[in-house]
């Protein structure tokens, strides 16, 4: 059985079609960019410390730095997808070989299961505070839950739905909501600078997340060009007006936020644009159980697309109905910092060291355990560095590490920089000490 014309192939066996051109991935990248909990977020962006919040114009020009370092990462990430044509994770059978690229695959897996289900629950959640508790929790998650498997069914037709019709309704209700949350919030003022570089960090960490996924879509693109600048334009454009108009909000519930939605079904037609936004909110499910299923096809090449995607929506509506998400959020950011030096590692040896002549996603990809060592040490260096909490026993571990070396952690400090920074250094010395292809295996053959 064979996909239907112009969509995504139902097995590895069949090459993807290049249909997305340019504005498709930007509207793509664009609505992933404008997230419900972005606007809760903002509160991590203003005070990322806890104790020592931002200027106004510091936390903007953090949202912009931070959204462009991350989408940078991001769209080099989609470039080798969109010149290979191979999904994410099936991508890194070039650079660990593809048994080793089964390790990062499971890793992805769970990490999608859990933010898929998030999403879940914050539809569900933005749309009780628009039509309160007439309607169950478990209602909304289910018809979300049945949304989202719907369009995975068809991908990139899901893709151009969302450039053609969502984009515009989204584009139109922050407008709406940005001009009505100004002229009711009071004057911003406060603040300083000391936390800038936290708060970069933070609003990297929100990029960075998608980049074990980028080239899920971008393999469908017509050049590397057009995937990269997708990316970059599409997301900063519309992380940073999220950011922003999350601000706003906070100003008027007094930075508290559990009722930043509030704010916004409170102004004049609020519910019916941040409707729009929750009704959206399905792109950034339907990329998760979407990437989900195409991270599963690196282990299970030959099993239908549609069939994994069923199964994947189905376990992520029941995690959502079943689970505690909140503390499982906490969890999920552990395993996300993976992604960063592992992304630095493909960069180098992709861009660099010529991997992109040799790069080899066929079953039979030879093991490169040599590109194990730079991946671990950035791995390091992130949770050396980082400020951000997450679970209480890892970060204590951390804590007596840091004791242990004598590591004094700086407020300057930016942990997805000294990740990537670590392990490009260290791919490098790999390649400089191996004197040939980094870490074994040779050529396509």
């Amino acid at each position: 059985m064979t996909s239907a014309v112009g969509e995504v192939p139902l097995t590895l066996d069949e090459a993807p079609p290049k249909t997305l051109g340019l504005l498709d991935q930007g509207a793509f990248w664009a609505n992933l960019g404008v997230s419900l909990l972005g606007f809760s977020g903002a509160l991590y962006l203003l005070n990322p410390l806890g104790d020592t919040p931002l200027s106004l114009a510091a936390a903007v020009l953090a949202a912009v730095v931070g959204s462009l370092i991350g989408t940078v990462m991001v769209g080099l990430a989609a470039v080798p997808g969109a010149r290979t044509g191979a999904p994410a994770m099936v991508l890194l059978r070039g650079l660990f070989g593809a048994r080793l690229s089964y390790v990062p695959t499971v890793l992805n897996i769970v990490q999608m299961l859990g933010w898929g289900a998030f999403e879940l629950w914050v539809i569900a959640t933005g749309a009780r505070a628009i039509f309160g508790d007439s309607v169950p929790y478990w209602v909304w998650v289910v018809a979300a839950g049945l949304l989202t498997i719907a369009l995975t069914i068809r991908p990139l037709g899901a893709i151009r739905l969302l450039r053609r019709f969502v984009t515009a309704g989204v584009v139109v209700a922050m407008v709406w909501l940005a001009v009505a949350l100004l002229r009711e919030a009071p004057a911003l003022g406060g603040g300083d600078w000391k936390a800038f570089a936290p708060a970069v960090d933070y609003v990297i960490a929100l990029s960075v997340s998608w980049v074990p996924v980028a080239a899920d879509y971008a393999r469908h693109s017509r050049s590397g060009r057009e995937a990269f600048a997708g990316v970059v334009g599409g997301y900063t454009i519309a992380q940073v007006a999220c950011l922003v108009i999350g601000i706003l909000a906070l100003a008027l519930v007094g930075n508290d936020p559990d009722r930043v939605w509030d704010a916004f079904v409170a102004v004049p037609l609020g519910g019916l644009f941040f409707g729009i936004l929750v009704l959206r909110e399905a792109d950034q499910s339907f990329a998760n159980v979407y990437s989900t299923a195409m991270s599963l096809q690196n282990l299970l090449p030959r099993v239908d697309r549609r069939v994994l995607s069923i199964g994947v929506g189905v376990l992520t509506t029941v995690i959502a109905l079943f689970a505690d998400v909140n503390s499982y959020g906490a969890f999920l950011g552990v395993i996300g910092a993976v992604f960063v030096p592992m992304f630095a590692v493909l960069v180098i040896d992709y861009f660099l060291l010529g991997g992109a002549a040799r790069w080899d996603t066929s079953a039979s990809a030879p093991s490169r355990w040599g590109m194990i060592v730079p991946w671990v040490l950035g791995f390091v260096a992130y949770w050396l560095v980082t400020a951000t909490p997450t679970v209480a026993w890892w970060d204590s571990v951390w804590t007596v590490l840091r004791d242990a070396i004598g590591f004094e952690r700086q407020v300057w400090m930016n942990a997805a920089l000294a990740a990537f920074v670590v392990s490009a250094l260290a791919t490098l010395l790999v390649r400089a000490l191996s004197g040939r292809g980094l870490g074994g295996g040779g050529p396509r053959g």
